[in-house]
């Protein structure tokens, strides 16, 4: 018997912990991953992805985020929509909150972020190319040093009361009397008086169904899909030398779809997630060592209407297709894309730009993406070109695909309890954030509304 069950050691998870560690409360973390220190992933050894259940880029201690680039968005319209159960300066104060325990434990103290004159003139020239620059300091850690800081939080939450149980996969959510009273894992049943579910977003499908099971509400999310470029460091130097990761966010002329820039990866490498079977691309940069490379996703955001009620198997369909083709991730030179034939080893060779992700198939993504988000990626393509004149190369490269499985939302209250009494959620699991400091906050919010409970 617990006192708080937490479901998930993600950032979410992690935060919420930490915050009911301060108050003395017994807590049981329940992992399906691996531990920090045993996350490591064969196809750096084997050179190919062999499909390990549960992926260890994105299960085990740290979540995803262990193995992310690392980035912690100080800004309130960005990484998730908890301004919707807050006011802007409460999130503020949450958002200054955690990023000092991120310091705490070995985050640099360098931020990146452009202010006054240069953060006008930037401005004024993303307006001139049809983009909206979103202005968001932002605090990186870089690969390598995340995992260190996670190891640091790990050993600290586990000489205070919190108990971590890893390779546990949670299967049910135990209710009686419309009040939260445990869960049911593949190790046996444990029981508490709270539980925080905050899965991440490999284990936001089952979150889903459990959900449903439980008759609780949920609202759709958008999807986003899209590809992962990747060109020279020195073509957005300009841009990543000052603000690192560039916000920006453009409507596409012919069908008004929203697509942003996400991840910016600044001298970094694409590398591959495994989603469940589903082989997906994303990126990031290590700490010390650099690439010539710069790599960021666009996305393409579409919101869809009843009866659709699955973003996740909408991504994942979209993302095998590429599988089916390549056997993988598909790579492809964004002139071949324009010229309509695929790319191939012989046209990868006589390309300016060499692929970080060298297990990633030259293909053609136009057999994969819908013609709608195939439009909006290359209308993007050609406004940043204006902002970063070398971005619309036909040696840039485009990978595919890369998908973020946002589940559906969950209907929560303002302190994150679902519809039934005791349980909350959070983290992008519960579809409320999508970010390594959004997920954080969350995390702290769900604590503290089980802290005030329990002393009441």
């Amino acid at each position: 018997m617990y006192d708080v069950i937490i479901v998930g050691a993600g950032p979410a998870g992690i935060f919420a912990a930490l915050e009911l560690s301060r108050n003395n409360l017994r807590v049981l973390m329940l992992e399906k991953g691996l531990d920090i220190d045993r996350r490591s992933c064969p196809m750096k050894v084997k050179g190919k992805c062999i499909e390990c259940q549960p992926c260890a880029t994105v299960s085990g201690w740290g979540g995803a985020g262990a193995f992310s680039d690392g980035k912690l968005t100080l800004a309130t319209e960005v990484g998730g929509w908890l301004n919707e159960y807050m006011d802007i300066g409460e999130l503020e104060e949450l958002i200054a909150y955690v990023d000092g325990i991120y310091c705490q434990f070995g985050a640099p103290k360098k931020v990146y972020g452009l202010q006054g004159d240069a953060l006008d003139d930037l401005r004024a020239k993303a307006l001139l190319a049809e983009l909206r620059l979103v202005p968001a300091a932002i605090r990186h850690l870089g690969s390598g040093r995340t995992q260190a800081i996670l190891a640091a939080m790990r050993e600290h939450l586990l000489g205070r009361r919190v108990e971590l149980i890893t390779k546990c996969k949670v299967e049910k959510i135990l209710v009686d009397k419309g009040s939260v009273v445990g869960v049911e894992t593949d190790r046996g049943t444990f029981q508490a008086g709270y539980v925080i579910v905050a899965p991440g977003r490999e284990g936001a499908e089952w979150l889903m169904q459990e959900m449903r099971r439980l008759g609780l509400s949920t609202a759709v999310n958008p999807v986003d899909i899209g590809v992962r470029v990747e060109l020279p460091y020195v073509v957005t130097r300009e841009l990543t030398d000052n603000i690192y990761e560039s916000k920006l966010v453009y409507h596409s002329r012919t069908f008004n779809d929203k697509i942003r820039t996400f991840c910016v990866c600044p001298q970094g490498e694409v590398t591959l997630e495994n989603n469940g079977g589903v082989l997906t691309v994303n990126g990031h940069s290590h700490a010390e060592r650099k690439t010539e490379n710069t790599n960021f996703a666009l996305l393409v955001s579409k919101n869809f209407t009843e009866p659709f009620r699955e973003p996740i198997a909408y991504g994942k369909h979209i993302a095998r297709l590429a599988n089916l083709l390549g056997g993988g991730v598909l790579v492809q030179r964004l002139g071949d894309l324009l010229s309509g034939r695929r790319s191939t080893p012989a046209r990868m060779a006589k390309g300016t730009v060499i692929p970080t992700l060298k297990s990633a198939t030259p293909g053609d993504l136009s057999l994969v993406l819908p013609y709608r988000y195939l439009v909006g990626i290359i209308e993007m393509l050609q406004a940043l070109d204006k902002l970063a004149p070398g971005v619309y190369s036909r040696n840039t490269l485009l990978y595919g695909v890369e998908v973020k499985f946002y589940s559906s939302r969950l209907n929560l209250s303002t302190s994150l309890e679902t519809e039934i009494a005791n349980l909350f959620a959070a983290g992008d699991g519960a579809g409320i954030t999508r970010g390594l400091m959004q997920a954080s906050v969350a995390g702290v919010v769900a604590a503290r509304s089980i802290m005030n409970r329990s002393k009441n």
